[in-house]
């Protein structure tokens, strides 16, 4: 079931842009974004001695906030996810690139909101104008996942972890692993995983 649904929520196409690989350096780390907090913040405000994890999220795909048929979703692990980081020293940001839905749902208001009622308003989530940094990291989904060492070469991409209905069905913890091992100086047994979720909305030009 969740297999289908994703080929359904998530369909690459000739111009989507090309992913970072891994040992990649990130992007546009110094550009100044609009946060929640009413402070504009850059990746490397962001990043911690350890590193950076960015995840693409939005306020709209039931990937991320749940639903009927997607069960949980992946949003409510976010804080979870951010005590992790915090205490293997790594920075954590959330990114919502969808331009094609600023009018409704994913506008920096919409964010403010949704971050305050689920509680994770002490994680940085900034705006990402006409989706250029999602452009320049290759990222597709909502949510994607890139994490960054202490030096921001790219050392995991894909998936949170291997379930989105419930946290008690998840079997692989792909993220955390990864998070565990750079921190601790040792190889991330697993650097890439697909991303599953809704596609990021972003405006055709």
């Amino acid at each position: 079931m969740l297999a289908l649904i994703a080929a359904v929520a998530f369909k690459p196409v000739a111009n989507d842009p090309e992913s970072l690989a891994i040992g990649a350096s990130a992007p546009m780390t110094t550009t100044k974004m609009q946060s929640t907090a009413g402070k504009d913040l850059s990746l490397a405000d962001i990043k911690r001695g350890n590193g950076l994890l960015v995840v693409f999220s939005c306020n709209t795909c039931p990937f991320v906030v749940g639903a009927e048929g997607y069960g949980d979703g992946w949003e409510g692990r976010y804080m979870e996810l951010k005590k992790f980081a915090d205490a293997n020293q790594v920075g954590m940001v959330l990114v919502n690139s969808n331009e094609g839905k600023r009018e409704k749902g994913d506008n920096l208001n919409d964010m403010k909101a949704r971050s305050k009622e689920k509680g994770f308003d002490a994680i940085a989530y900034v705006l990402d104008e006409n989706s250029a940094l999602a452009n320049a990291f290759g990222a597709r989904t909502t949510p994607h996942v890139f994490l960054f060492d202490k030096n921001f070469k790219l050392v995991y991409k894909g998936s949170i972890d291997d379930n989105n209905e419930s946290p008690s069905l998840v079997k692989e913890h792909y993220l955390k692993n990864a998070i565990g091992n750079m921190a601790n100086g040792k190889p991330v047994p697993v650097a890439e995983t697909k991303p599953v979720g809704c596609s990021i909305k972003r405006v055709q030009k």
